[in-house]
């Protein structure tokens, strides 16, 4: 009898070896340490900001319910978060089914308990759907502290990492005429990359939290030594505010800001619009107060109704012909700014990061509401009404000419072989993991670019001064622009909706402008295009910004660079006896080939340097002041809205 192959024997062992006993239940918050991204969506800085989102979500639950007026939300000296609200308090009694916990022990220790799935008293509605949201802050903190207002006494209790509470809650003091709760904790440095919060990423989020909520109070106040902050948030406006916010340095179609809503059974919907001179469409859907950056019902009924009504409209009023083709969706939203906000008892959201939401129902109210309400405005408003349509039949011919020019574009590639541009100075290799090209200003620059390139796998690319602004031409005349063209010709992947970051003939797209004003402002323009006509280039991480040093200055007879006046006056300070002068680097083209080699284009040096470059995200919003003649406008536009493009660590 033969006896049974090793590897039989292996399987067997192991079959043998997976039992019950092979199975572990995670016990309380166990199950949050053990998987963060499942309740955060990552340990990185989203999910860091995420543990911010939840405890302030839950006092805006409390001001949608009516019983909240003011957050406070605080970042502290030592890096903690302090937020305190003046609603009703965390229930403090105890549980009748579960007399050993308190509503502070539900809310701070149970998964998928709270106020969210009660009757009665609870919550009609809300931004919690899972109940996790307090819970899981406690779970990913190093230490949280509860202070509960609420029956006239001052309740506390702390917890220690991981969750674990350190005593029974307890009464520490009176409350006079005083309830609500305040949540202060610390992130868990062992569960997050990182435990600094940025200040602007939470300002911004509070301050849309306020238009979205109207009247309600939120101060922000940061108490860290070197991002010393404060400011507060109240709109009697609410989503009307947020909409001339967002239109503020762009120029309005006209100066109405739209508003209807409409309410029925457990659900309500607001909408405010206006259009602008732009091509850009920006509707941002909110439900409970939750940000659903993927859309969902609510929105998909929004855009369907909105299509229908001004066709509608159009027709009535013979701005179209008989013979005449509907106008499109795409043709009616561009230049329109629109805020989407729903209110429902059961939000069914796709996911714990509610990206997403999928009530049906909701769809057919958005629906209801555009169709009649939106009707309403028009008919009320027929000078802007007029405005709106003739704006989009302008759209429809633009859309129409830019197909024409992106075909006349593919025939042009397809006569002219590889249709690469003339000026491109092209790399060996034909592998595009390996290979990076340069996109410089002028022949000057791209000559310094040229010397110090590696040959093999650097291309440069010239292009002469600023580009097109695409955020204030419409595709059919970017497609015509010979930068633009170039740009696609180089990169060799298409455009607009025809773009394919698969295609791709370089691995990372490297913008390489000089280190002043002028620089940052092509940097700007440049980052522009990608992120409008090819974002999914800007989404996947391949574009990135090389910034060379402003400064230089000889320690002995090593070069030392310095990124910018800051880095300079700290260099001064680390070294108070230099004598040596500081050159100043003016322009690439000013460089020698060795300098710029040295600072940016040798891929062996670049983590030699310590040039630091600020990492931060493109917001949906993102061009808008860009190109105005105010300098100062366009410095604050690039420290603060540069977002979700990987920068060159040079």
């Amino acid at each position: 009898m033969k006896s049974s192959s090793p590897k039989a024997q292996s399987s067997t062992s192991q079959t043998e070896s997976y039992s019950t006993g092979s199975m572990r239940i995670l016990e309380g918050l166990e199950p949050v340490r053990k998987r963060p991204g499942m309740y955060i969506g990552s340990t990185g800085p989203t999910g860091l900001h995420h543990l911010i989102w939840e405890v302030v979500d839950n006092s805006v639950d409390e001001a949608m319910a009516g019983h909240c007026s003011r957050i406070d939300v605080t970042i502290l000296e030592d890096g903690g978060c302090c937020v305190s609200d003046n609603g009703r308090g965390i229930p403090t009694d105890p549980h009748p089914e579960h007399p050993e916990l308190t509503g502070v022990d539900i809310a701070l220790t149970k998964l998928h308990g709270g106020g969210k799935f009660g009757e009665g008293g609870g919550y009609k509605v809300s931004g919690g759907l899972h109940g996790v949201g307090v819970s899981v802050v406690n779970a990913l903190s190093s230490r949280l502290i509860v202070d509960v207002y609420r029956n006239g006494k001052h309740y506390n209790v702390e917890y220690a990492k991981g969750g674990v509470p350190q005593g029974k809650l307890k009464v520490v003091g009176e409350a006079k005429n005083k309830t609500g709760t305040i949540i202060t904790f610390w992130p868990d440095p062992t569960v997050f990359e990182e435990t600094e919060f940025r200040t602007q990423t939470v300002v911004e989020r509070l301050q849309v939290m306020a238009f979205l909520n109207r009247n309600l109070e939120i101060r922000f106040t940061d108490k860290r030594k070197e991002h010393s902050f404060s400011e507060t948030f109240r709109y009697s406006g609410g989503i009307s505010d947020y909409v001339k916010h967002l239109n503020v340095s762009k120029e309005s179609l006209f100066k109405k800001v739209g508003y209807y809503s409409q309410a029925e059974y457990d659900q309500e919907v607001e909408v405010s619009f206006q259009w602008n001179t732009g091509y850009y469409e920006g509707i941002h859907s909110y439900a409970n107060g939750i940000a659903t950056s993927e859309g969902g019902m609510h929105e998909e009924g929004f855009r369907k109704a909105l299509t229908n009504v001004v066709n509608k409209y159009a027709r009535l009023k013979n701005a179209l012909k008989e013979k005449e083709d509907n106008l499109l969706g795409e043709d009616i939203r561009e230049g329109l700014t629109a805020i989407v906000s729903v209110r429902l008892a059961e939000p069914q959201f796709e996911g714990q990061t509610k990206a997403k939401l999928g009530n049906v129902s909701m769809r057919s109210l958005v629906e209801r509401a555009t169709n009649e309400k939106l009707a309403e405005w028009l008919e009320e408003n027929p000078r802007e009404a007029n405005q709106i349509v003739q704006k989009a039949i302008q759209g429809a011919r633009a859309r129409i000419a830019a197909r024409q020019a992106r075909d006349l574009t593919r025939r042009k590639s397809a006569l002219d072989g590889a249709g690469l541009p003339g000026k491109l100075v092209d790399c060996s290799s034909r592998d595009a993991r390996e290979t990076e090209i340069f996109i410089v200003e002028g022949n000057s620059a791209g000559g310094s670019a040229k010397d110090a390139r590696d040959p093999r796998t650097q291309a440069v690319l010239p292009i002469r001064g600023k580009i097109l602004n695409v955020e204030r031409a419409r595709l059919d005349k970017m497609l015509r622009n010979t930068e633009i063209q170039a740009l696609i010709s180089a990169i060799g992947a298409g455009v607009a909706e025809d773009f394919d970051v698969s295609k791709i003939r370089y691995n990372k797209i490297i913008i390489l402008a000089d280190a002043d004003v002028d620089g940052s402002h092509i940097r700007t323009l440049l980052l522009t295009f990608f992120y409008r006509q090819m974002k999914a280039l800007v989404e996947s991480g391949n574009v990135f910004v090389a910034q060379p040093p402003l400064y230089s200055t000889l320690i002995g007879k090593e070069k030392i660079y310095l990124k910018d006046e800051p880095a300079k006056n700290a260099f001064l300070a680390d070294n108070p006896n230099h004598k040596n002068e500081f050159q100043r680097l003016k322009g690439l083209g000013e460089m020698d080939f060795s300098e710029l080699r040295d600072t940016t284009m040798d891929v062996a040096k670049r983590s030699l340097l310590r040039i630091e470059v600020e990492q931060a995200a493109i917001a949906d919003e993102m061009c808008s002041v860009l190109m105005g003649d105010d300098v100062e406008s366009r410095r604050a536009f690039i420290q603060q809205n540069a977002k979700d493009v990987r920068f060159l660590d040079i």
